[in-house]
């Protein structure tokens, strides 16, 4: 049960790191673009570490200070789920 998840939680970042991407070229050639809404709930879905690797990768959103505060806090936050709900395996 523990793989199915940790591939969800793979396949879902990787979405995420994507539309994070998609969302840069569409800047660059003026289309219609995802709304920063939608890219920082996907950060909250689940998606931080894919977030994080958009934004670094293909450099977007790098310099919104709204995404350098709430992607990492999306990630400060789900290390915590993983922590209080698995912190015991984790450990050792």
């Amino acid at each position: 049960m523990e793989l199915i998840l940790i591939g969800i939680l793979v396949v879902w970042n990787v979405v995420v790191m994507l539309l994070y991407g998609f969302d840069k070229l569409k800047a660059a050639k003026s289309a219609r673009r995802i709304s920063e809404s939608t890219l920082i709930t996907c950060a909250f879905l689940a998606g931080s570490v894919g977030a994080l690797a958009g934004m670094s990768v293909f450099r977007h959103k790098t310099q919104k200070m709204k995404f350098k505060v709430l992607v990492p806090i999306a990630l400060v936050l789900h290390i915590a789920i993983v922590v209080f709900a698995f912190g015991a395996d984790i450990i050792g």
